[in-house]
């Protein structure tokens, strides 16, 4: 199934939220936090003629910014301007070693430096400064070592540390954040009062493998706890015997720990305010899973990958509250899963890339709740379609790599709230699209693959609310643009490996909500085509590689002042004429690949 220009085949699994929407990926050298939400910034980056006008704070906000070498310190102006003041060099990168001794004891309550470039232990004095006022800290991706963070001992109001990817991180630090130091024994760990930082309700240390179950004791001090998130930690196994006493836990994540066995959901077991647990891709199985039938107030169980059969739907029927589900790769098969039937409050439920077939959807017809089905790469087949009539609460759809073909689509005609749909790598063809013309709730639609045609592109044209088309692969000429024009409201559009030119991209040019744009892989575009595009000035994400464009083309760019993201592989550009258009004209783009060597003697 699926064509030439697949994007999923090879691609790495990405193991992100059971909600629906785009999971973002958290890593120390990518740009999650600068790159993971394209949206343009509405306040200071104010283009002539566009935009709602700044209002006099945010104009003298930028303007103190501009002239911040004029000043030595904000600790006298009120805590709510000085922290608008520090959130914005954060944003435009103005803080450096010297400009941060400018913030020492201005009060302020949220330190948000999350990959934020050279963040390092000589820092910590400045942001402990804040004293008492400080309330949460985030130094993601930072170099602060177990010295540096010594500093936050006395931030006693602190209510949320994150230190995801922190490399130099130990689990002796634990010990200071927590003040166990001061605590003899876990009878007096609820007595320590102001005592280290017993305030704390979040906490987050990802992927830090220097943390260990040992290291974990510091947590049982925690005790006004929330939220504690040590995703891909691969130390902590026998280390949640901790958490027992913090009743007020609400959410635990040890995704990808990949040490996480049966053994360590026994102390799980009277988490009784827990509402979200977070286990995939460990060992847990059948057995681990029935330490959690009191857990009454579970709202989201992802067990992604987990070792698990159909037979935990017995334990997992006791939790009458639980809404998201995730068993992706789980290797289910059909024996058992007619209970699936009792989870009737179910709005979520992934079973992507499972043994199952159209056996199993027999037992989803009564989950008339459900509003975001997976089925990714199961064995479904157009009869079983039939199961989904009903369930009209549907707002998502995933069958991708599936056999569904064009027939089984006349069972989804009747689910009007359908508001996303995946049929890539389906049999799916030009005909069966005509039967989702009635679904006008529709937003997004993907359909990567090459039996899609101009022709099928025509049968959409009553799709006017769709917000993301993706026609990856899909055979579309020139021609086929044409039906285009009607969808006013696209902010995503890939049309890649199709026999576009820049004749077709002319139907493209007018659609004045488009954020992302990728028209890679058609080779006989030329720098006309970014002319064309000009206009499109919310864009924030452009991809044109393996194209005609060339440096002539790059001026044409100059207008798209929310660019954050081009791609340009296989074109002949330069290196050097890249960076002129990046440092001159838009300062918003930080993701360009790749950069193309200048030759030598050039």
């Amino acid at each position: 199934m699926g064509g030439a220009c697949s994007k999923k085949r090879g691609q790495q699994v990405n193991e992100g939220s059971i909600r629906r929407g785009v999971p973002g990926i958290y890593s120390k050298n990518g740009s999650s936090k600068w790159m993971g939400t394209f949206l343009p910034r509405s306040s200071i980056d104010i283009q002539q003629g566009r935009g709602k006008c700044p209002s006099l704070m945010e104009l003298c906000i930028h303007r103190i910014c501009e002239d911040s070498d004029n000043y030595g310190t904000f600790s006298m102006l009120p805590r709510d301007i000085s922290q608008q003041i520090f959130n914005e060099f954060i944003y435009t990168n103005r803080l450096t070693d010297v400009s941060l001794e400018a913030f020492r004891d201005c009060a302020l309550q949220d330190i948000c430096l999350g990959e934020y470039p050279e963040v390092k232990d000589s820092w910590m004095d400045v942001i402990a400064s804040q004293g008492s006022s400080l309330l949460s800290v985030d130094l993601s991706g930072s170099d602060v070592t177990d010295s540096g963070l010594v500093f936050l001992k006395d931030c006693t109001n602190l209510q949320a540390l994150t230190f995801n990817y922190c490399d130099q991180i130990s689990d002796h630090v634990l010990q200071h954040i927590s003040g166990w130091p001061q605590v003899q024994n876990l009878e007096t760990a609820s007595i320590i009062g102001a005592r280290g930082l017993s305030n704390l309700t979040s906490l987050s240390f990802k992927k830090s493998n220097a943390i260990t179950a040992q290291g974990m004791s510091a947590f049982a001090v925690l005790i006004n706890l929330v939220k504690l998130d040590l995703e891909r930690c691969s130390g902590i196994h026998g280390g949640l015997i901790h958490l027992k006493g913090l009743s007020k836990l609400e959410s635990l994540n040890v995704r990808c720990c990949k040490c996480i066995t049966d053994a360590d959901m026994k102390p799980l077991s009277g988490l009784t305010n827990l509402k979200e647990l977070q286990i995939s891709c460990n060992k847990v199985t059948d057995l681990g899973v029935a330490y959690l039938k009191g857990l009454h107030k579970l709202v989201l169980l992802n067990m992604e990958g987990c070792p698990v059969t159909a037979a935990c739907l017995e334990s997992i029927s006791a939790l009458v509250a639980l809404l998201y589900l995730n068993l992706n790769r789980c290797g289910l098969s059909d024996a058992g899963c007619e209970k699936f039937s009792a989870l009737e409050n179910l709005k979520v439920l992934n079973l992507g890339f499972n043994n199952i077939t159209d056996a199993c959807l027999v037992n989803l017809k009564g989950l008339n709740n459900l509003e975001s089905l997976n089925l990714d790469s199961c064995k479904i087949r157009d009869e079983g379609l039939v199961n989904l009539a009903g369930l009209l609460h549907l707002k998502s759809l995933e069958l991708s790599d599936t056999e569904v073909g064009s027939a089984g689509l006349r069972h989804l005609s009747g689910l009007v709230n359908l508001e996303s749909i995946n049929l890539s790598f389906t049999m799916v063809t030009d005909s069966g699209l005509k039967k989702l013309s009635g679904l006008t709730s529709l937003k997004s639609l993907n359909l990567d693959s090459r039996q899609i045609t101009d022709t099928g592109i025509a049968a959409l044209t009553s799709l006017t609310g769709l917000t993301h088309l993706d026609l990856f692969g899909a055979r579309i000429t020139d021609f086929g643009t044409n039906s285009l024009r009607n969808f006013k409201n696209l902010r995503s559009l890939e049309i890649c490996g199709g026999g576009l030119t820049d004749a077709g991209v002319r139907n493209i040019k007018d659609l004045a909500s488009l954020m992302l744009l990728n028209l890679s892989q058609n080779c006989d575009l030329t720098d006309k085509t970014l002319e064309l595009i000009s206009g499109l000035t919310v864009l924030v994400s452009l991809n044109v590689s393996n194209s005609r464009i060339t440096n002539a083309g790059l001026p044409y760019l100059k207008p798209l002042k929310n660019l954050r993201s081009l791609t340009l592989e296989s074109c002949k550009v330069t290196a050097s004429e890249i960076k002129k258009l990046q440092s001159t004209a838009l300062p918003n783009l930080v993701s360009v690949r790749p950069i193309i060597p200048e030759p030598s003697g050039m």
